[in-house]
């Protein structure tokens, strides 16, 4: 079993690892997947220094909360000095000369970058098949078909795989509609999409800015907490940064949670879902029903309008967000006879057939004559969908669903868009209403890969969240 953050820093308390030997075991499995799950490793020189003022800290015993831990960042967060391209061609030669509010927090707490992870291409995707690096393969197998190359979700793939395959510790992810929840799912992880507005956005290749938000992808849900403590601050750069009250996450994550606890699984989520996915919900209900944990049945009314509505909000916001590359400004440019030349053939040339076909569809809805008949409705139903959770807030505590609907499936597999879009049908509604949501790993299928299920708390509510996934986690005992 995977050792877990406070269990690496005790080894390196007590002495019996080093650093340098900590960051040379996770560094060089790295390595070894460049061009995998990485799409850069950092050079071990570069961060020699890193190395040695942690050991310094651990020596004198003032180690700061994350020290020496060494992590993956999503080749979407802005990295001082380090190449960050969001897996696109058009930023392959991108080089930020400032760090993200996200990664300047985790360095802060003394952990050692490894290297930018792989993802899609301007985290457009759900598989981590856009990417201009190519695909990112999943570490699982399935047995009945162990020769497959098999996804491993999107968009942040390629953060998930390094988790799984144990190539750094812990990987930094970002969540717009899923891309944290559903490559977890389907790697056998932990994956955290905070409450829109706790983490910075400042610092991070825009999608859409309405949904965007950084989380962690972890081997337990405890490193979920630690990582949490180090990037849940208030940015006055972000103006969605929330001023909220921060916690501690960690400290009594393994604490009985206070009072009858109630938790609302929705029957419209259940619909043509596979019995695997439905066993694991299932079995969840029964080892948390030991505890004082009632379940109930719950029923969106806005669910059949989650997955429309998002694909016209995410779109709009991309297409005004990924104007800014024309070959001008920054990024690849490519030669043309005149200005227009430049800006198409750059543009052309820059972006993937799934990032081109988004700008379109944004385009598109926003356009005049088409503004009032789709992004404005798609606005009225986000909100009736907000609407929507807080009702069911008013009843249960927490909320239950699947994290995806089915298993990691063949690279290649489902090519039609709309069948990919249909992957994120169980993450997007909790985007759009801004909600913390957690996958955590509870089974196996029947070709023996990893599933997740999904908890959803109110807004705000992550240290709750965290006790309850916690408590899931022991009981379902997935890594054990």
């Amino acid at each position: 079993m995977k050792q877990s953050i406070s269990q690496i820093k005790k080894s390196l308390t007590d002495k019996k690892i080093g650093v340098a030997e900590l960051y040379s075991e996770y560094a060089n499995k790295a390595k070894a997947n460049l061009n995998n799950s990485y799409n850069y490793v950092i050079d071990d020189d570069e961060n020699k220094l890193f190395i040695e003022q942690s050991q310094q800290r651990y020596t004198s015993g003032d180690n700061l909360p994350l020290d020496g831990i060494p992590l993956g960042i999503k080749d979407l967060f802005c990295t001082k000095g380090i190449k960050t391209s969001a897996s696109s061609k058009i930023l392959s030669n991108f080089i930020p000369q400032y760090e993200s509010f996200v990664t300047k927090q985790l360095l802060n707490s003394g952990s050692i970058f490894i290297g930018k992870n792989n993802c899609d291409e301007f985290a457009m995707g759900s598989s981590n098949e856009t990417s201009h690096f190519g695909p990112v393969i999943n570490p699982w197998r399935s047995k009945t078909s162990p020769d497959d190359d098999l996804v491993p979700g999107g968009s942040s793939g390629g953060s998930a795989a390094a988790v799984a395959e144990g190539s750094c510790v812990a990987s930094m992810g970002t969540d717009t509609g899923g891309s944290i929840r559903q490559p977890a799912s389907l790697c056998g992880i932990v994956g955290l999409k905070p409450t829109f507005g706790s983490c910075s956005r400042w610092g991070i290749v825009a999608f859409a800015s309405s949904l965007d938000q950084a989380g962690p992808l972890t081997n337990c849900v405890e490193d979920a907490g630690h990582i949490l403590n180090a990037i849940n601050k208030h940015d006055f750069n972000d103006t969605t940064s929330s001023n909220h009250k921060r916690e501690d996450y960690v400290s009594e994550i393994h604490e009985k949670m206070e009072g009858k606890i109630k938790i609302g699984i929705p029957s419209d989520y259940l619909i043509d879902v596979n019995q695997d996915i439905l066993n694991q919900i299932e079995n969840t209900k029964k080892v948390l029903s030991k505890h004082e944990i009632e379940f109930v049945d719950v029923k969106f009314t806005t669910t059949d309008f989650a997955l429309s509505t998002y694909y016209i909000i995410a779109p709009a916001e991309a297409s005004s967000n990924l104007a800014r590359y024309d070959g001008i400004r920054f990024g690849v440019r490519e030669d043309g006879e005149s200005l227009d030349d430049i800006y198409l053939n750059s543009r052309t040339q820059g972006f993937g057939d799934e990032v081109t076909r988004r700008i379109l569809i944004g385009t598109y809805v926003l356009s005049a004559g088409y503004y009032d008949a789709y992004y404005r409705q798609a606005q009225k139903v986000r909100r009736l969908i907000k609407d929507d959770f807080q009702r069911v807030f008013n009843e249960v505590d927490f909320i239950l669903t699947p994290t995806t609907p089915n298993e990691a499936f063949k690279i290649g597999d489902k090519l039609d868009p709309i069948s990919m879009y249909k992957n994120d049908i169980y993450t997007v509604p909790t985007s759009l209403a801004g909600l913390p949501g957690i996958s955590i790993p509870s089974g196996l299928s029947s070709n023996g890969l990893p599933l997740g299920i999904q908890l959803i708390g109110n807004y705000f509510k992550e240290k709750q969240l965290l006790q309850l996934a916690a408590l899931a986690e022991k009981e379902l005992a997935f890594n054990e």
